[in-house]
């Protein structure tokens, strides 16, 4: 029987890539996002067996109910990869408690409920992989970015307290931290930046293309091909994979 993988923020970005190529590697897929369209689209570019898991991941039970009905389906997730997020952009003085809140719930709470709910199954079968998304800001302090970059510091943080807890079971977490990469979510910065700055979009996608050092935006099939490595690797947990183009070198 094939192996389970569920993946959260599979709507799109680095979420979406990474479904399908799993669902390419011979894993039946569960997908789980908030738009279910977007998850549909995404789950009809998988050639294998896919669940459309439509939901919210910071409501209450949420969590629960994703892993309840991927159970009830398939049986126990193997793989799991967190690629849900979202980013804003604001001076430290204008984050409003409700930014933080919200920066907090999606990149780092949701996250941890997901590990907690995954590891019990992946202990008692011996094995596990869990992935998530986290960024060169988990890494670094970058201006504008303080609600995003406590976030991505903390989901680091996490996979490497439960990557310690958890050697020897089986079980490898580890992180990806990509630079700024070809998705939605760097076209909303594109837009806050022209916006604020009176630059043309193209200026400002050319401005974050040129943090990296290698000139362009990372394409979500490079980050997921590094959750792939993470999969296969039994040897490698508590890492923080930097996919940034040689901007941040550790």
């Amino acid at each position: 029987m094939n192996p389970i993988a569920l993946v959260t923020g599979a709507g799109g970005g680095i979420g979406r890539v990474t479904a399908i190529r799993l669902s390419r590697a011979g894993y039946r897929v569960a997908l789980t996002a908030r738009d279910p369209d977007r998850l549909e689209r995404a789950a009809a570019e998988c050639p294998g067996p896919t669940l459309v898991l439509p939901v919210d991941l910071t409501a209450p039970g949420a969590v629960e109910s994703v892993f309840a009905d991927t159970e009830d389906e398939w049986g126990t997730v193997g793989v799991l990869v967190l690629g849900a997020g979202t980013a804003t952009s604001s001076p430290v003085t204008r984050i409003t408690d409700e930014e933080w809140r919200r920066q907090l719930d999606v990149n780092l709470t949701a996250p941890f409920r997901c590990v907690r709910r995954a590891v019990p199954g992946m202990r008692a079968a011996g094995h596990g992989r869990i992935v998530a998304v986290a960024s060169v800001a988990a890494k670094r302090g970058d201006p504008y970015v303080t609600a995003y970059s406590a976030a991505k510091h903390g989901l680091l943080g996490m996979v490497r307290s439960v990557a310690a807890e958890l050697a020897g079971t089986g079980i490898t977490v580890n992180a990806v931290c990509p630079g700024y990469v070809d998705t939605p979510m760097t076209e909303e910065s594109v837009a806050n930046i022209a916006a604020r700055t009176g630059k043309t979009p193209d200026e400002a996608r050319r401005l974050l293309a040129g943090k990296q050092p290698i000139g362009r935006l990372i394409t979500p099939e490079e980050v997921a091909a590094a959750v792939q490595f993470c999969i296969d690797s039994p040897g490698v947990t508590g890492q923080g994979l930097n996919i940034d183009g040689g901007a941040v070198q550790s």
